[in-house]
């Protein structure tokens, strides 16, 4: 994407959603629904990945949300990582689970992380006080002549997203590990994904696909792109910054038995929000730390796109309907 059309399709960080006056109505006499969200916890490469997520659990045990959800880059499917999913499954309400693309390495395979986790299909919607919600999954096979990890949605999960959308005329929220909007690491098809969306859309008469709420590149941002707004929540562990910019930010112990920590630069607290539709509005809750140790300003790493920041913060998005 050129930089021109880029900032066409950059919107501002307070933004608003539009609906048909004969829609309105029923949306403001909606139940309020309330949900959880963290991302991208990587039990595999954090040493306190334990930690974070039972903060999130504490903290989603004290608010009681409608249910919460994990949006993939969770843990691998290890027998030493039962006591991490028993942290999860400790949540006396309501939760689902995404499919990251790392929540398969070690070669394992997305039944054998789906069962660990206790996660019927791969892919799945449903409902909670009146606003019908899409899981999807972006590691599909990618078809020949690609290469590279898995970041694609196929024929038969695009047909399937089709018909789930026509069967309701509800609003709609998608989630996905994989961006649909940042181009360059989002799933790879997304311009296919983004079309079913809008033509739902113009079919349904209203703004039926409200937004999409993807991790997997653990950053902060929120934009809109032919009426439909996609938010980037930010990881709850780090930010990956690779070889070339390794910090040893722990003790030598920690960097022994975590080796991939060095990579990344992580946050001193948890990232984790809980997302609020309540009358005329989508909020998400903010929530910042800090880095430890050095920052990118002072690891003169290079600068990234506008629309992926290297920040320790979920900003506080609101999204009038």
């Amino acid at each position: 994407m050129n930089r021109r059309k880029f900032v066409k399709r950059t919107g501002m960080m307070g933004v608003a959603l539009t609906l048909p006056i004969d829609v309105i109505p029923s949306m403001l006499k909606r139940e309020t629904v309330e949900f959880g969200l963290i991302a991208d916890v990587h039990k595999d490469v954090m040493h306190d990945a334990d930690e974070r997520l039972q903060s999130f659990i504490t903290a989603a045990d004290k608010k009681q949300p409608d249910f919460i959800l994990q949006l993939g880059d969770f843990c691998r499917p290890y027998d030493y990582n039962k006591p991490f999913m028993d942290i999860w499954n400790s949540f006396r309400g309501v939760k689902y689970h995404v499919l990251g693309n790392h929540d398969m390495d070690g070669g394992f395979t997305r039944d054998q992380a789906r069962a660990f986790w206790d996660m019927p299909k791969n892919y799945y919607s449903f409902d909670s006080k009146g606003v019908h919600f899409i899981v999807l999954d972006g590691n599909d096979p990618n078809p020949k002549p690609w290469s590279g990890y898995n970041r694609y949605i196929g024929k038969e999960q695009q047909e399937w997203l089709k018909n789930d959308l026509q069967q309701t005329n509800k609003p709609t929220i998608i989630f996905s590990h994989q961006s649909l909007e940042l181009e360059y690491d989002g799933v790879a098809n997304m311009g296919e994904i983004r079309s079913i969306l809008e033509n739902e859309n113009k079919t349904a008469g209203f703004q039926k696909v409200m937004c999409c709420i993807s991790g997997h590149t653990h950053t902060d941002f929120m934009t809109k792109i032919n009426g439909i707004y996609y938010v980037q929540i930010n990881s709850a562990s780090y930010r990956w910054v690779g070889g070339d910019h390794k910090v040893i930010r722990y003790s030598k112990e920690i960097d022994e038995k975590y080796e991939w920590i060095k990579y990344t630069i992580p946050y001193k607290d948890p990232l984790y929000t809980f997302v609020t539709l309540k009358h005329d509005k989508i909020i998400i809750e903010p929530k910042k730390t800090d880095f430890v140790g050095p920052g990118p300003e002072e690891m003169n790493l290079p600068k990234t796109l506008p629309n992926d920041p290297i920040v320790p913060t979920i900003s506080k998005f609101v999204m009038k309907l």
